[in-house]
């Protein structure tokens, strides 16, 4: 390698050999390599500017890369530096809301495996690696919607700069029955001026099942499948073309209209992972009525809250589902809601039921005469056809509760245009969407990521998606590859529970099938480490496929920050830039954004399409919860770290919000329904890492007066919690308490208990401040108990 230096500058930046690719550890202040391509001999050229040296290091390479020459045409050299004046039309010069790019690399060679696999401690980053650059191959960054950093730079900067036009020409792309108005978007994120307030395109009048379903086969594309279906058992299987999908979604549609349902309306939905629940919620979004989706794993209780706050005028359930071996029995549950509801003076007159034959026979289900309805029964008989309720781009579209730290969840109001422009436009860019790919999600439409990356944004596009009933490691742990293989699944996006789960099982399971079909993988609902980011990325991938690990929340609606594959490096674990439109911002406690490699609170300045309007009946808490916190700011709940390349690491929740398995569980939801037992007095809970889950639930009891610990009532206490909210909120560990660390003002001390949990002894910190620090050493010894 030769190397021409101006100013004499010694450059310490090392570029290491990675298996079939490169990694480059940069060490700072690096603001941006560039490779230059010659079509002739495979010469690669770099460029890097060190904006606080003002030098410039030019150095050349000749290699191979897997034995091939290219045929790419020279790339552009781009100068990110904020201090410096363009002396060319063709430089991009950043500005402040651009810092976040002014270290990114394109280097087009293929990425290869990542040295020294570690994937036997799960849940430990290997530290040594946390700075590996993992690049796209040639091929993939030439066909990527956004092939480098500097087409990510000019759209980014667009969206920023200019956010009415850029939105408008993306929305342009819809149908809308009227256009919006002059005023694309008004938003007012700052309490001390008023009312917290955000709109995209209002004004404008449109239907996203219309969007969905009618566009795409307006546009040639009604034989095109739609959806395949996977059952729990690998015998059962379906599938519908867009076509056929919009003849059922009107069918029910005419349904819900015929028995009272309006625009406007809550339909509650607790359906499992069938055909029948995308179709129900685009038939309540094809009249104007707004769905609430329970996840079908949540307790009669939790189901019960939901329907008392929203007042359906109709549940739309299952009989039952398996989830591998196990049969769930859904209509009990709603059955047992709808008693409790009926009691809190909300009364529902029509139970809509689903007959999942493999589950549960008809004949076996509980029935109220005059209330419940049997689907088959009355579905098929309506026509296939039904006339769109046109409704402006402001009227709602759903509600999705989610929980919070007060312990009643909460009921993020989306609305209808922005979020559709948002999620589509986040879906195509960030897995890089091709009509010809088949796309695999792996969750539930009872969270955010069903309604957003399951139903609306792939059917947007146009997409082919595949929506499984059953567990992912029935009946062993290689049915995901074997779904792969049987769809030739394109797009893979699922959660690191999942990848840690499989990961323990092994590679066998993986490698026995071909998985040739896959090129992009996804990442959702928590941080992935780096050790499950290596393996998902070396094994599952083969190397070969880039990974889009995403970060967004309920409350967003869409991806806020991920990789754009093709566009630049990746590092395992990060999140890397923020998406079009969107100013993410690290600021510390008293609300002071916080410049280059920092850890802080993650803010968002700025309203995007997809943002929540508002929570259900209690705007207060909106602005209290999301706007309070750093006047003029968004403000996530999360912590995230910045490094010196200016790649996004999250660090989880800020608040009492423990995200397990990527579904976020008020602390103060599982205290309540602990201390709801007879025999406890008091609970405090803290999150504590977990090698699957992410994150697991420990939870600190003080028991009433005289009652002996025993296992029979620790088992009690977690039956309560399963019972009262579901048992994905079961305690994965009770500990005895005597007392509570608490400030003399009775404020427990969380942070104590986290560092116990974890076994941090040696971090516990001041404890003089405590009412009583005995405390402390009684958890300590019991900690074992």
């Amino acid at each position: 390698m030769a190397l021409e230096y101006n100013n004499n500058f010694t450059s310490h930046n090392s570029l290491v050999h990675v298996g079939k690719g490169f990694a480059y550890r940069p060490t700072p202040p690096v603001a941006i390599l560039v490779w230059s391509h010659s079509a002739v001999n495979r010469r690669k050229s770099i460029s890097i500017w060190f904006p606080l040296r003002r030098s410039v290091l030019r150095a050349s390479s000749r290699f191979e890369s897997r034995g091939c020459s290219s045929s790419i045409s020279t790339c552009q050299k781009v100068i990110w530096n904020r201090e410096m004046e363009s002396s060319s039309t063709n430089n991009l010069i950043t500005t402040n809301h651009l810092r976040h790019v002014e270290s990114m690399a394109t280097m087009p060679s293929g990425a290869g495996k990542i040295p020294h696999l570690n994937a036997i401690i799960l849940g430990e980053a290997l530290a040594s690696e946390e700075n590996d650059l993992i690049f796209p191959s040639d091929d993939f960054s030439r066909q990527a919607h956004v092939p480098s950093p500097q087409k990510y730079l000019e759209m980014y900067k667009r969206s920023i700069e200019d956010p009415a036009g850029f939105w408008s020409d993306i929305a342009s792309d819809f149908f809308w029955k009227q256009k919006w108005g002059q005023q694309v978007y008004f938003e007012n994120l700052d309490v001390n001026k008023g009312d917290i307030r955000i709109e995209w395109f209002k004004g404008g009048i449109t239907n996203i099942c219309y969007n969905c379903l009618d566009r795409n086969v307006e546009a040639g594309l009604g034989d095109r499948i739609a959806l395949y279906w996977e059952g729990n058992e690998p015998c059962l299987d379906g599938s519908l073309t867009y076509s056929q999908l919009l003849q059922k979604v009107c069918q029910l549609a005419n349904y819900l209209k015929d028995i009272g349902v309006k625009k406007g309306d809550a339909v509650v939905v607790y359906l499992p992972m069938l055909m029948e629940l995308p179709i129900t919620m685009l038939a309540c979004a094809r009249i104007g009525a707004l769905h609430s989706v329970v996840f079908a794993g949540f307790s009669a209780e939790s189901v019960a809250q939901r329907i008392v706050d929203c007042k359906p005028k109709v549940v739309i359930t299952c009989n039952a589902v398996k989830r591998g071996s196990k049969v769930i029995h859904l209509k009990d549950i709603v059955d047992a809601a709808l008693i409790e509801s009926a009691r809190s003076g909300v009364c529902v007159e029509v139970c809509l039921t689903y007959i999942n034959e493999s589950a549960l026979k008809r004949g076996s289900t509980k029935w109220e005469e005059g209330r419940d309805i049997w689907w088959q029964d009355v579905i098929p008989k309506y026509p296939t056809t039904c006339a769109v309720e046109w409704v402006d781009a402001e009227d709602p579209l759903f509600l999705l509760y989610t929980s919070g730290s007060t312990g009643k969840p909460k009921g993020v109001l989306h609305t209808t245009g922005g979020y559709m422009v948002y999620t589509a436009t986040t879906f195509k860019y960030a897995f890089d969407y091709k009509p010809s790919d088949i796309y695999w999600c792996t969750a539930d439409c009872g969270w955010i990521t069903g309604h957003s990356y399951v139903t609306y944004g792939p059917l947007l596009n146009g997409t082919t998606v595949v929506i499984y009933e059953g567990a992912p490691n029935y009946p062993d742990p290689g049915r995901c590859w074997d779904i792969v293989d049987k769809y030739k699944v394109t797009i893979f996006y699922t959660a690191p529970t999942l990848v840690r789960s499989l990961m323990r099982d092994g590679d066998e399971y993986v490698k026995r099938y071909l998985r040739k079909s896959l090129r992009v993988l996804g990442s959702v609902g928590e941080p992935i480490n780096p050790s499950a980011w290596r393996w998902f990325y070396n094994v599952v991938g083969d190397s070969r496929c880039p990974i889009s690990d995403t970060w967004w929340q309920t409350e967003t609606g869409g991806f806020m920050m991920t990789p754009l594959p093709g566009a630049w490096p990746q590092k395992p674990g990060s999140a890397t830039f923020p998406f079009f439109g969107v100013q993410a911002v690290i600021v510390d406690e008293k609300g002071v954004e916080i410049e280059g490699e920092c850890s802080g609170y993650l803010c968002i300045k700025n309203s995007w399409p997809g943002a929540f309007r508002t929570l259900y009946g209690d705007h207060e808490r909106y602005e209290t919860t999301y706007f309070k916190p750093f006047s003029g700011y968004y403000f996530s709940g999360d912590g995230c770290r910045r490094d010196e390349d200016g790649y996004h690491w999250l660090t989880g929740r800020v608040d009492d919000v423990i995200n397990v398995s990527g579904h976020r569980i008020g602390t103060a939801e599982v205290e309540s329904a602990l201390v709801s037992h007879p025999q406890c007095a008091e609970a405090a809970v803290v999150g504590v890492e977990h090698e699957v889950k992410g994150q697991g639930i420990y939870a600190f009891v003080t028991l009433v007066e005289g009652v002996p610990y025993s296992e029979e009532l620790r088992k009690s206490l977690i039956l309560i919690v399963r019972k009262q909210i579901g048992a994905f909120a079961a305690p994965d560990r009770i500990h005895w308490a005597p007392g509570l660390p608490k400030t003399r003002s009775g404020k427990i001390m969380r942070r104590i208990l986290r560092k116990i949990a974890s076994k941090q002894l040696d971090e516990l910190g001041d404890t003089s401040t405590l009412a009583d620090p005995n405390v402390v050493d009684q958890l300590i010894a019991l900690a074992d108990k």
